[in-house]
């Protein structure tokens, strides 16, 4: 798994598996589900993160690293 942030954007991607993305679903106007060819879950896409939760990015916590 993955995470990246984009100040820019204010947008969060959690990338549970690599994988090509081949369709998407809106939860709702700011969460956006990547699936696969076999329906699965592979990415979420979370817009307005601070905008939605001012204190989400302080609570990570980085555990267990392991090099890519």
């Amino acid at each position: 798994m993955k995470i990246s942030y984009d100040p820019d954007a204010d947008a969060m991607y959690i990338e549970l598996r690599e994988d090509e993305v081949d369709h998407t679903k809106e939860l709702d106007e700011n969460t956006i589900i990547d699936y696969n060819k076999k329906n699965e879950v592979i990415g979420v896409e979370l817009l307005f993160v601070k905008e939605r939760n001012p204190d989400l990015l302080k609570k990570f916590q980085v555990e267990n690293l392991t090099p890519a």
